[in-house]
Formats: structure tokens, C-alpha cells, sequence
């Protein structure tokens, strides 16, 4: 099946893991193993031309008890904060996942999932049917989407096929950039039935950023925060009323 689409998409998703460093080309890790000092002015638009923004939207909200994409956060939907922050980014932008009737007023391309039921289903349909070299994938519905932590993993792709936060409280998949070489892992993982992401990563050259690299532009650490049911949500808000 061919698709047409005039721009591409992101995602999101988390697993556990505690040690922190540059992994080796056989997925190893040499803990405080880190590229050197990273600097965000460097990263003009035009750099970012090789990277497709792809926004995962197929998530089910089923213990929010609704959908979780166009709840209004601080003014605004929680996808809109999200598409924002793509659309500030990258010249090609994807929306990967199904009821595509939702994004009807957006003029955007819904892509359906090549392997439906998962994140890492969505990510690889993103990054198969993009046209760059790389995508930076992001779920659609996070409440804070940090540009500079998105600048800051965008800027240290070189010489690696993923870069990929891993914080004190796992791996950040789903905020995260891959390169095409990540494609043929992630499509025997899915046909093999797995579907948890950082499976493949052994099998690839990642590039790990550390929480205290991250901290430097999220002191409050709440870049990756995700909030599932109504009453966090419901505390959220409160968090951020005077």
C-alpha cells in the first residue's frame, strides 16, 4: 500500500533501565561515557532538514475514560502544545495512528499503523514512511514538551542511530530521535510478537543523554510527565493554579 502525505510525525513510550552512558555498537554501555559539551545555537532549522517530526496519536485513553489528545491544558489542547513544538522545528511533520476524523481541522496526514496495537508499532510506521534519514518521535499528549531538550537530542545524532534520554526512572523511547538503521531491528522485534522498544537497542549505536545533562534544561523534570487518569490530571491543574 503506498501512502501520500505532504509531512511527517513523532512518539513516546518508557522503559526501566538505570544505567546511564554512550552505548557501543554491540548496545554496551560505558557508564560516564558522554560527547562532549553540547551547544544548542548551533542547531539552525536547516540542520534539521534530515528530520521528520512524527507525533504518535493512536493512544486508547481508556483509563482517562476519554481522550486524553484535546484535553485543554493551560489554554490549549495538549496535542496543539505538542504540534507547536514540531511545527517550530521541523519542515516535515507525521501524525501516526488511527481516527484519523480527529485531526480533520489540522490539515494533516493520519498515517495508520503498519503494525497496529503498539508504540513501537507506530514508531516504526513513522520511520519507515518517512522521507528523511531521521524521525523525532513524541506522543501526542504531553502536558509540558520541552523545545530545548528536543534541540539538545536532535544536536548529538551524529554518528549514532538513536538518541535516547535514559533518566533515573528509565528509558525515555517516545521523546527520542532514530536514524533508518533502526528500521529492520524494530521490524523483527514486531513480527517476532515483542513490542516493548528498547529491545532492539542492543542492536543499534545509541547515543544516551543523562538526567544531568537533561536537568540542565529541566530543573523541575517534568519534560517527560504523562498523566493517565482523571484525577492526575485533576492535580496537575492544581499544580498550576495561583
Amino acid at each position: 500500500m503506498r501512502f501520500r502525505y505532504n509531512e511527517p510525525t513523532v512518539i513516546l513510550f518508557c522503559c526501566r533501565f538505570l544505567a546511564i552512558g554512550t552505548a557501543t555498537t554491540n548496545g554496551d554501555l560505558r557508564d560516564g561515557a558522554f560527547l562532549p559539551e553540547w551547544n544548542l545555537k548551533t542547531m539552525s532549522p536547516d540542520s534539521r532538514r534530515d528530520i521528520t517530526g512524527v507525533i504518535l496519536v493512536g493512544g486508547k485513553s481508556r483509563r482517562m475514560g476519554k481522550d486524553k489528545t484535546f484535553l485543554p491544558f493551560s489554554g490549549k489542547p495538549l496535542f496543539e502544545r505538542v504540534l507547536e513544538m514540531h511545527r517550530e522545528r521541523f519542515h516535515r511533520i507525521l501524525l501516526v495512528g488511527d481516527r484519523r476524523e480527529r485531526f480533520a481541522g489540522y490539515g494533516m496526514p493520519v498515517l495508520e499503523d503498519i503494525f497496529p496495537g503498539s508504540a513501537l508499532g507506530g514508531l516504526y510506521t513513522g520511520l519507515h514512511l518517512a522521507r528523511t534519514e531521521y524521525v523525532f518521535v513524541s506522543p501526542c499528549d504531553l502536558p509540558f514538551p520541552n523545545k530545548d531538550i528536543l534541540e539538545l537530542i536532535c544536536s548529538l545524532r551524529k554518528g549514532f542511530d538513536a538518541v535516547v534520554p535514559a533518566t533515573h526512572r528509565g528509558f525515555e523511547p517516545l521523546f527520542a530521535l532514530y536514524a533508518k538503521e533502526c528500521i529492520e531491528p524494530m521490524r523483527r522485534l514486531l513480527e517476532s510478537g515483542t513490542r516493548r522498544i528498547c529491545d532492539f537497542y542492543p542492536q543499534v549505536r545509541i547515543r544516551y543523554v543523562s538526567s544531568e545533562e537533561l536537568a540542565r534544561l529541566d530543573e523541575e523534570g517534568k519534560s517527560f510527565l504523562n498523566v493517565n487518569t482523571p484525577e492526575e490530571f485533576a492535580r496537575l491543574e492544581n499544580r498550576l493554579s495561583p
